[in-house]
């Protein structure tokens, strides 16, 4: 901005001088010019009363009042003045008019000023208005933004649901406002602080707290910002970067996404490849080099600690590593009263009951929903957001819009009830499974039903009956089908269960070491896990013979085979509540946990609250059902360890997140 307003009145300068000399230069009058023979002849009429010589300028009245003006020539003419005498005209001299010596210079020296300065303002737009912002000639200039510690107004207040990343830092602002308090027993601060988490957790938001509870300016960079496709670019950015941070100091430095400047040396090959690592050589100077950078913190971001190169991470450079992972229901609870806070609520809002039903949400996650249930709420024309709006919320997010327009036919729409009752029933029944507590047979995205699981608490572990519990109520929409039409009629909607299932199955025998006969070790990894034996790219490497992998096979056969007679067996003995589940559904549509557990006390559903006989028609207005094309694919959100299983019916394959155990299933 100052670089614009300093621009318009360079150019407001050039304007007025411009207008000042055109306005000397223009010698236009509204006096009535005539010829020096015109003048004569009426001189010698005696029209003439009156003229004023000033040199070569002859500027008169005529007898009727009207004024002229000639020029004479320069010749001397000697008449010119008895003739003006004899006709009784009134002479008057006028000494001609000289411009001061300044007025002189500024009209001579006027070009050479205006081309030096339209040379300069160009020079100035290349180089980015003087500031080193974007310009040819900026390469070298740092892209970091400054931000005052002013106009820095977060807190450690607006960080929720990370206490213990929060603990580390704190300390960063007892140097920063009393450096004095660690220097007298020796102590140093650390020179860098390296904050590791999946995204959406708040690492970003952590560092402007530190910089606004410690009140010092911040400068805040992309670790992408560096690179440049000119050698030595980057390199040149560090260093300016580090310059203006001494100038500033104390402060702070955040380098957001650092592994994109960061990464192992020696990793690739090419000249793009050989400027990274000059980048990242003049980073690695920066921080801990000959010259001391006393008062200067840098904070760098990233969800990739793993490719960070070693010299990055030593002692001296990021001496810190900080965890700002998930948070937990505690932890929800506190960042949901943090975005809640910002919205109008209604007294029945609980955020204790929406963070227990969010497990694996991050920071930016819980905004969303707070935002997505604003937008409910002013689309009803409501004045507070209530918990009706945030569970419509949760759903979307979790679940998918419904789509209300799609219309199923009967068989079509029955067929899923059947499956999401199996699923429920057997998720119901079995040991160490999570409760049961919203069933729906309403479109989501692209899945056709959902069966909702809540777990009571944030799990970190799961017993060998808790996974065996999860494969046999994933397999129970399966067995549902194929209970009611027969091996012939069960359909394609199971695709996206039995892969999940498999993968469990797979992962308690390779790498959970829960099969008996194999015993407890790791039969496979993934790739990316730093394995001396990897495959094609996206791959796993393996560590067992051809004949191993035999035994593995029939491990994994035997517990899926386990599990799903189980399961069968679980379904053939509540027959009668299966069918009464399948019927509420084609009746309500959706079923809540209140419901569930009356039909599986032996009981008759209740109806929902506020339910009334015109809803479940699915007809499309006209008494007519159409057709609905194949299953199509859901679109998935994959959870976190302790994410919140659910089961969408007529789903396609979706790759299950085999990193660790599953407290509960993915969609």
């Amino acid at each position: 901005m100052n670089d614009m307003l300093k621009n318009i009145l360079l150019w407001l300068v050039i304007a007025a001088v411009l207008l000042t000399v055109f306005n000397n230069f223009d010698s236009s009058s509204d006096t009535n010019r005539i010829s020096y023979s015109e003048f004569v002849k009426e001189v010698n009429d005696g029209q003439i009363a009156k003229v004023v010589i000033s040199g070569y300028t002859i500027n008169g009245t005529r007898s009727n009042g009207e004024s002229f003006e000639t020029v004479r020539p320069a010749a001397q003419d000697p008449k010119m003045m008895d003739d003006l005498l004899s006709h009784k005209v009134v002479v008057e001299g006028k000494m001609p008019e000289r411009q001061s010596i300044w007025t002189q210079l500024l009209v001579a020296s006027f070009p050479i000023l205006l081309i030096l300065a339209i040379f300069m303002f160009f020079m100035r737009q290349m180089q980015g208005g003087g500031g080193g912002k974007g310009g040819p000639m900026s390469f070298g200039k740092s892209k970091a933004r400054l931000l005052p510690e002013d106009q820095i107004k977060t807190t450690f207040a607006d960080v929720a649901g990370c206490d213990e990343a929060k603990e580390d830092t704190e300390e960063l602002v007892d140097f920063l406002r009393e450096p004095s308090k660690f220097q007298r027993l020796g102590g140093k601060i650390p020179r860098g602080i390296l904050m590791c988490g999946p995204p959406g957790t708040g690492k970003t938001l952590l560092a402007k707290a530190i910089a606004g509870e410690a009140k010092v300016p911040f400068f805040t960079i992309s670790g992408s910002d560096f690179v440049e496709m000119f050698v030595g670019v980057g390199a040149s950015r560090v260093r300016d970067m580090f310059e203006q941070a001494k100038k500033h100091a104390p402060c702070i430095i955040f380098i957001d996404e650092i592994d994109a400047v960061g990464r192992n040396r020696g990793s690739g090959m090419g000249g793009g490849n050989d400027e990274r690592e000059q980048t990242l050589n003049q980073l690695l100077v920066e921080m801990d080099g000959f010259e001391g950078n006393e008062g200067i913190i840098v904070i760098a971001a990233t969800n990739r600690p793993d490719v960070l190169d070693p010299a990055l991470l030593r002692p001296g450079r990021f001496d810190r590593q900080v965890q700002v992972g998930l948070p937990d229901i505690r932890g929800r609870e506190q960042i949901l009263k943090v975005h809640l806070r910002k919205v109008p609520c209604d007294d029945d809002v609980e955020p204790k009951n929406i963070a227990r039903g969010t497990p694996g949400f991050s920071g930016a996650d819980l905004a969303n929903l707070v935002n997505e249930a604003a937008l409910f709420a002013a689309r009803s024309n409501r004045r507070l957001v209530n918990m009706e709006q945030l569970e419509l919320a949760k759903d979307k997010i979790l679940m998918g819009a419904e789509r209300k327009t799609m219309v199923m036919k009967e068989e079509d729409k029955l067929n899923t009830a059947y499956h999401e009752a199996g699923h429920t029933i057997i998720g119901y029944l079995v040991p160490e499974h999570d409760p049961v507590y919203k069933v729906s047979i309403i479109p989501r995205g692209r899945a056709l039903g959902v069966t909702m699981y809540l777990p009571e608490e944030d799990k970190y572990s799961v017993s060998k009956r808790g996974l065996e519990s999860q494969v046999c109520s994933l397999y129970g929409g399966r067995i549902a089908e194929e209970m009611i039409h027969g091996f012939d009629g069960v359909s394609t909607g199971a695709s996206n269960d039995i892969e999940r299932a498999t993968s469990i199955a797979r992962n308690m025998v390779t790498k959970w070491g829960l099969s008996e006969k194999l015993g407890p070790f790791a039969y496979e990894e993934d790739d990316n896990s730093g394995s001396y034996i990897s495959g094609p790219t996206g791959s796993k490497a393996n560590y067992f013979s051809p004949e191993t992998g035999k035994i593995i096979d029939v491990e994994v056969q035997d517990i899926i085979n386990r599990c799903y007679e189980k399961a069968t067996q679980i379904l053939t003995d509540n027959r009668s509540k299966l069918d009464v589940m399948a019927e509420a559904l084609m009746q309500y549509e959706t079923i809540d946990a209140k419901q569930i557990k009356e039909i599986m006390d032996g009981k008759k559903p209740s109806p929902p609250e506020g339910w009334s006989d015109t809803h479940g028609d699915s007809s499309n207005g006209n008494g007519e059902t159409k057709e609905v094309v194949a299953d199509a694919e859901p679109e998935t959100k994959p959870s976190s360890e302790e994410g919140e299983k659910r089961d969408d019916f007529g789903a396609s394959p979706n790759q299950a997140n085999e990193t660790a155990p599953k407290t509960s299933g993915e969609s």
